[in-house]
C-alpha cells in the first residue's frame, strides 16, 4: 500500500517547489564557485594576506571552477513551471 503524498507533506504542486530548490542550490554553488576562484587567484598572486604557495593555490581555484560550472549548469537546465 502506497502512502498518500499529501500525508507526507507534499502537495500536487511540489514539483515547482523542487524546481525552486534546485535553482536556489545552483545559485549557492555558483556564488561559492566565484569565491573559490577569487581565493585561488589571490593565493596564486600572493595578494590579500593569503599564505598559499603557487601550487597550493590551485586547489581552491579548481574546486571553485567545479562549483561554478555545476551551479551554472543546474540553474540553466532547471526549467520553470509556473
Amino acid at each position: 500500500m502506497k502512502p498518500n503524498p499529501e500525508s507526507l507533506g507534499y502537495s500536487l504542486t511540489s514539483t515547482s517547489r523542487v524546481m525552486n530548490q534546485k535553482r536556489t542550490f545552483g545559485s549557492i554553488l555558483t556564488i561559492l564557485g566565484i569565491i573559490g576562484i577569487i581565493l585561488g587567484a589571490l593565493g596564486f598572486l600572493g595578494i590579500g594576506g593569503l599564505h598559499l604557495g603557487k601550487m597550493n593555490s590551485i586547489v581552491p581555484f579548481v574546486v571553485g571552477l567545479i562549483f561554478f560550472f555545476a551551479g551554472i549548469n543546474l540553474v540553466k537546465t532547471t526549467s520553470d513551471r509556473a
